[in-house]
């Protein structure tokens, strides 16, 4: 497998956002003549995650003539980090996203979307805040959730799970990041990346990180080393700062109730993904509430026996998925 990727950093929004390229490696059919006219597929990596999580596919989907183009996110890797705790509402991000596409493909072009975790996040609000740039999109992990002014999003997960679930831990400034420094950047990421429980992430004061590790066969040494390196460079700040925003992105998005996700859709998560097994999840999808609030979802797919990195874990499905998806368009 040709893992060498082109890099370089776009100007967008007001900050540097550097890029990861896989550019299409057969000849193009008439469809698909020239470079810069070959369809492109955008990646939107999770937390801890950046672009590097999704190097399986881009390299799969350029072998199949797609133009595979990933980001860091802002406040991730070697992307600039705002200083401010407010710069990384959805809004903000989304904002990086249209600048990110209008600097690839054009003003007027749309593209196809890839999103996981907070990435799905992301491209959700992309969707509903700009659907005129998104050919279609493969969510995975996290389902849609509409706008709803009775449901605060911290208040929620702390009425779920209490003040030691992870989401909820993470909102003072600061607090969170000393207790990850004393555990260690590797360990933190390896905690995290290894998680495998379909039950909360849970962070009690004082919990013991003293447990053996053992890598997943998906994960290799060189993987947790590069996620590592640029940890230890950007610090986990700006990616925590997604979750501190989270009740501010939806104070700024009650423009938006009952607005509908009007993109076409492919969803796929893991049975064993913990977000799977959120409160409602399984019925909302199963009820066609999903369906409802997207009401161009084409097809749901849970995967039996797949946890939370679903592209990881199974990176040749979920290309397969992708591609099979996308090739209808």
């Amino acid at each position: 497998m040709d893992l060498t990727f082109s890099h370089r950093f776009v100007k967008v929004n007001g900050i540097n956002m550097h890029i990861a390229e896989k550019s299409p490696s057969v000849a193009g059919n008439g469809a698909f003549d020239g470079a810069l006219r070959r369809p492109v597929i955008l990646f939107l990596h999770g937390f801890p995650e950046l672009w590097y999580t999704w190097r399986h596919q881009m390299v799969a989907l350029s072998s199949l003539g797609y133009r595979t183009i990933a980001p860091d996110l802002r406040g991730y890797g070697d992307t600039e980090a705002p200083e401010s705790v407010d710069a990384y509402t959805s809004l903000h991000v989304v904002g990086d996203l249209i600048g990110l596409i209008d600097a690839v493909v054009g003003d007027r072009e749309k593209v196809f979307v890839v999103g996981h975790d907070w990435g799905a996040i992301i491209a959700w609000n992309l969707c509903l805040l700009r659907p005129d740039r998104v050919k279609a999109l493969v969510n995975m992990s996290v389902v849609f959730d509409p706008w709803n002014p009775k449901r605060k999003p911290i208040s929620t997960y702390r009425s779920f799970y209490g003040d030691d679930y992870y989401i909820c831990r993470i909102q003072e400034y600061g607090e969170i990041e000393a207790e990850f420094a004393k555990v260690g950047t590797e360990r933190v990421l390896l905690e995290l990346l290894t998680y495998r429980n379909p039950g909360p992430i849970l962070l009690p004061r004082g919990k013991s990180y003293d447990d053996p590790v053992s890598l997943p066969s998906w994960l290799t040494e060189y993987d947790v080393k590069y996620y590592v390196s640029k940890y230890e460079k950007s610090g986990f700040t700006g990616p925590l700062n997604y979750y501190r925003n989270m009740d501010r992105t939806w104070e700024l998005m009650g423009p938006l109730s009952k607005a509908q996700v009007k993109v076409p859709v492919k969803f796929i998560i893991g049975d064993q993904d913990l977000t799977y097994h959120i409160p409602g999840t399984k019925k909302y999808i199963q009820e066609g509430r999903f369906k409802s609030h997207v009401p161009l979802l084409d097809e749901v797919v849970v995967m039996k026996g797949v946890g939370h990195f679903l592209h990881e874990e199974s990176p040749d499905e979920i290309s397969k998925h992708i591609h099979d998806y996308f090739l209808t368009f």
